[in-house]
């Protein structure tokens, strides 16, 4: 272990001068809470621009076929069945309570839920099968699916100012698998179509999650609110061409009730949302272990901007399944504030892939633990041995690795770690580069496994600013200035 205390900084001519702007600057420069999340949303989609890729987001058309639908009503399935034979259409639900089983959504349909209309789904079993195609934390396998599902689809919405809420409590809760890892419970080496989990092939279910279309085109979801999931809130799975905006989530308390969860996805907006989570706000992920390494599909050309993270446990995470790999992600304009982890990168020796080129700006950050956090081990709870460092793995088709990232302008309110990495031995973190930061907390830096790391004109108030490091190599710090009694 090697820490450098401050004064070294000053001796070994690490910070060589002093930061010009100043820390209010920054924070005069980012957007507002006032300006971003689910009630900002913008009628129009701006222009969006990526370093990493060229793509026209715009709003969907549907033909003007629509079918209202009243509570107690007919089913709602019905009528989108119905819409389906017209060659398209909008189903409005009116103002009021629906409830129901799992909806399927068809090619060139929006699913409209008006203000005051209620959508919520039953919570047995019984009422989502029979058995769907789908992805459960990153494994392929047929069980639940999803609330609002569909299936190689093209150009479908789901849009309104109304309320959607998963399944209450029943069998569908309490039959959820939660006392393993999944990769432990489906083997990789079982064919997809025998991996079924109905309720009757075992004593438990993968649950739906609550919005998940999957092999879809043309994916379009605004303004609606999400609460009571079973499991993860919106989760786009091998789509291609999506947009998220206006989304206001609710699933405090809830265990793995992320909020968005894009999968092996591409070309993908996600603007003007809203989260409060009882895990991770936002994630990108692209497959589990051997399974995500079979399907070989990148998660990428992504572009997050204009969000707001009231509370979960990441405010944008990358990972943990990505074996399929998360590349060109554009991250900016966000505000994360109250946030366990704010910019979180995590996956686990035994997931394989990673990701690169990678690029946050200006951000604002007020968390719990870590600001800015590389988390490449995980636990003993659910990777045993292999989340300690000094277990030593040899490289294989599933050591992860994570490169090419880059941050600027980031302001950090408080945070116990401005800065942590833990990478892993046989593939240490590399070629990060950190800029134009303003942090306050309790400790700088800790660094485990990292090589070419550069973090320049920042400023940092912090109560520890040693810097600690175990084999890590190019650590580059240029234009750092430690003052304890800025003021932020």
């Amino acid at each position: 272990m090697k820490k450098i205390a401050i004064y070294f900084l000053f001796i070994f001519g690490l910070q060589s001068c002093a930061v010009k702007n100043n820390p209010h600057d920054l924070l005069s420069r980012l957007v507002k809470r006032s300006e971003v999340g689910a009630e900002n949303m913008p009628n129009i989609i701006a222009a969006v621009y990526s370093p990493y890729f060229n793509a026209a987001f715009k709003k969907p058309t549907f033909p003007n076929n629509v079918i209202t639908v009243e509570p107690g009503g007919e089913p709602i399935q019905n009528a989108i069945d119905s819409l389906e034979k017209m060659g398209g259409g909008t189903v409005k639900l009116a103002p009021g309570h629906f409830l129901s089983g799992r909806i399927t959504l068809k090619s060139n349909i929006e699913l409209q839920v008006q203000q005051d209309a209620i959508l919520e789904f039953k919570s047995e079993i019984e009422d989502f099968l029979p058995v769907v195609f789908t992805r459960n934390e990153g494994i392929e396998l047929y069980s639940l699916g999803a609330c609002i599902y569909a299936e190689n689809a093209t150009n479908i919405a789901i849009t309104g100012k109304g309320k959607i809420y998963g399944p209450g409590q029943g069998s569908v809760r309490e039959r959820t698998m939660t006392h393993d890892v999944i990769e432990n419970i489906v083997d990789h080496k079982t064919p997809v179509d025998q991996r079924i989990y109905d309720g009757k092939t075992a004593d438990f279910i993968f649950p739906p999650a609550l919005i998940a279309p999957i092999h879809c085109k043309g994916v379009y979801i605004e303004g609606v609110s999400l609460a009571q999931s079973a499991f993860w809130n919106i989760v786009p799975t091998y789509c291609e061409n999506v947009i998220i905006r206006g989304i206001s989530i609710n699933s405090i308390g809830i265990q793995r009730g992320d909020g968005i969860d894009v999968e092996s996805s591409r070309n993908v907006l996600i603007e003007y949302c809203s989260f409060e989570t009882g895990d991770d706000c936002i994630a990108l992920k692209a497959g589990r272990g051997y399974d995500g390494l079979r399907v070989n599909k990148p998660t990428e050309n992504i572009v997050i901007r204009n969000c707001y993270a009231k509370q979960g446990h990441g405010g944008m995470t990358i990972g943990s399944e990505t074996a399929g790999m998360v590349q060109g992600v554009y991250v900016h304009n966000c505000v994360f504030d109250g946030v366990d982890v704010g910019l979180r990168f995590k996956t686990r020796r035994p997931r394989g892939g990673g990701g690169k080129n990678i690029l946050f700006e200006n951000i604002y950050l007020n968390t719990v633990h870590s600001a800015l956090r590389w988390d490449m081990l995980g636990q003993a709870l659910h990777v045993g041995n292999q989340a300690d460092r000094n277990f030593k793995v040899e490289k294989n088709p599933l050591t992860p690795r994570f490169s090419d990232i880059e941050m600027r302008n980031i302001y950090i309110e408080n945070a116990a770690d401005c800065i942590r990495i833990e990478g892993i031995p046989e593939s240490k973190l590399e070629n990060v580069k950190i800029s134009g930061v303003n942090g306050k907390g309790k400790r700088f830096l800790v660094a485990r496994d990292a090589k070419s790391i550069t973090i320049q004109h920042s400023v940092f108030a912090v109560e520890d600013a040693e810097i600690d490091t175990i084999n890590v190599q190019d650590l580059n710090l240029k234009g750092i200035e430690f003052n304890r009694t800025l003021n932020f």
